[in-house]
């Protein structure tokens, strides 16, 4: 319930508008988009909630652009697309998180405006993501009834009541699960639950479900499925995301594909195959952003053998030569990062070995992986590749901070004369060198995690998502910068999410599925489609 005193802004807006009359009489409905067959009714039923011609950016960085589709009552709806497809913008947006910049979203025919996900809530959307967010010390009845605890007369916590109410939810639910044990210790399946049934508790009518099958297993999926269904058979609008194709298949029966932030087409399932939902995923002209360079690559610099650590990855294998850019492709939650991080001595890993130029590296030492010739620029540059608040200087300077003191001294004319001549090299936009890293744009901030590792004068560079977060432009020049550096002679390992960059730029494509490697394609043979399906489990079309 919202206080007393919030701001009218903080309310949701609910604007009665009369939809415009059509000639026939009947009520003007948005255009549909090139191959949306749904409209904004599914037989004789209204959609539950519309997504009519919404965008959101983030700076410069075009999130969604004008995506619309309807989710109905009684009907499992999927929304797919790449990792940066926008998928993520638009599940904010329904939750409240972020505001659509344009465009409008529709519960039950009335426009909305969410000041905040309490407003979503009150809308009757729930959000289930794919890692549960309880209160761990709390117990399932009282995660369940967080915000909405009945009280008794006297105006204390209603433990029965509570514990009645959880006890009534899981029956609907068909699992048992006992309301008054803690939360922590349960499975991530059980603690999805939990979150559903804390969604039927606030009588949620569309249910958005972000990746809930990621961590379980398939008996635990199959459950989590037969509580969807019956909510989806008791009316409730569900959508779902997931890139496991059989499960949109086997649940699913509409679904909203998406393509670098637009909407590419809304169908029904039945009408296309996993193939036709894979080539309306993928499909882009490559050219304009990868200058690639064709190399002869050299001896092997890094050798990976049968690393494995248990829960996370198992049996990764795979070798890269100097002048050569390997890419470790895959889904979210492949186990991508993770690999390199423990090549790189930052994790732990149980069984395997890491060799460069043929010695075997210590484990869980970076300091033995920089000593060999080995650098890692971070997925994260912000919370693991920069000190935010220290200047651009000392950031380019730190990995060699020893080297370039005098006495144990570090003196500022070595330090910014270092830093000047590697930020020119990356062509770094910036006021001065004295200058707080965290003033610079995104892509400036990446050029100055590069420089701090290549002034290091590695053997092999690990890039990890290189261009996340960056506009068009300076993706253009990461990319010319990597090809060079490898046509120079440095090995090269880069993790991405964007298939277009993986194909761009690497000469060896290794695909990673739930933590093992799946496919390894030599350039010709990587495309959209074969790393897609690798990266899905399916089998690769004829």
């Amino acid at each position: 319930m919202a206080e007393a005193n919030a701001r009218p802004e903080d309310q949701p807006t609910r604007r009665d508008e009369q939809p415009a009359e059509a000639g026939d009489g009947t009520a003007a409905q948005p255009a549909a988009r090139s191959g949306d067959r749904s409209g904004a009714r599914s037989g004789d039923r209204p959609a539950r909630l519309e997504v009519h011609d919404v965008a959101k950016s983030f700076g410069a960085v075009a999130a969604v652009q004008g995506v619309s589709f309807p989710l109905y009552p009684g009907e499992a709806h999927a929304l797919v697309g790449e990792n940066g497809a926008g998928k993520s913008t638009i599940v904010k947006m329904l939750a409240g998180v972020h505001r659509p910049d344009t465009g409008t979203l529709r519960v039950d025919g009335v426009d909305v405006d969410f000041g905040g996900p309490g407003d979503a809530k009150a809308a009757g959307i729930a959000v289930i993501y794919q890692e549960p967010t309880l209160f761990p010390d709390l117990s399932v009845a009282e995660n369940i009834a967080m915000g909405n605890q009945p009280l008794t007369k006297l105006r204390q916590l209603d433990r029965k009541a509570m514990n009645a109410n959880a006890e009534r939810l899981f029956r609907r639910l068909g699992v048992p699960l006992d309301p008054a044990r803690p939360a922590r210790g349960l499975s991530i399946a059980d603690q999805q639950l939990v979150e559903i049934a804390k969604a039927l508790s606030s009588e949620a009518r569309v249910l958005i479900m972000d990746e809930p099958t990621a961590a379980l297993s398939a008996v635990e999926v199959e459950r989590l499925f037969s509580v969807v269904r019956s909510l989806r058979d008791e009316g409730a609008a569900i959508m779902f995301i997931s890139h496991r194709f059989e499960e949109i298949t086997a649940l699913c029966e509409r679904v909203t594909i998406m393509r670098d932030g637009k909407h590419v087409a809304t169908e029904l399932v039945a009408d296309l195959s996993v193939d036709d939902m894979i080539r309306r995923m993928v499909g882009r002209d490559l050219s304009a952003l990868f200058p690639k360079q064709d190399v002869d690559p050299g001896e092997v610099v890094l050798e990976v053998e049968g690393l494995s650590r248990e829960g996370v990855f198992k049996d990764i294998s795979f070798s890269v030569r100097s002048g050569e850019i390997v890419a470790l492709a895959g889904l979210v939650g492949a186990g991508r990062s993770e690999v390199m991080q423990a090549v790189f001595g930052v994790d732990p890993y149980d069984t395997g070995t890491v060799k460069l130029h043929g010695r075997r590296l210590k484990k869980g030492s970076p300091r033995a992986a920089m000593a060999a010739g080995m650098a890692l620029v971070p997925e994260d540059r912000r919370q693991q590749g920069l000190v935010m608040e220290l200047s651009i200087e000392r950031n380019v300077t730190l990995p060699r901070a020893r080297k370039l003191a005098r006495l144990g001294l570090l003196f500022g004319g070595s330090e910014r004369a270092h830093a000047h001549t590697w930020t020119q090299k990356l062509q770094t936009k910036l006021g001065r060198l004295s200058d707080a890293v965290g003033t610079l744009s995104g892509g400036n901030q990446q050029k100055v995690v590069l420089a701090k590792w290549l002034a290091t004068g590695p053997k092999l560079l690990i890039v990890d998502e290189p261009t996340r977060g960056i506009d068009v432009g300076t993706k253009a020049e990461v990319h010319r910068l990597m090809s060079s550096l490898a046509a120079d002679g440095l090995a090269v390992v880069m993790v991405s999410s964007e298939l277009p960059e993986v194909l761009g730029m690497a000469d060896r494509v290794v695909v990673l599925r739930e933590g093992r490697v799946a496919a390894r394609l030599e350039r010709a043979e990587a495309t959209e489609e074969s790393v897609m399906y690798a990266a899905m489990g399916q089998e690769v079309a004829a």
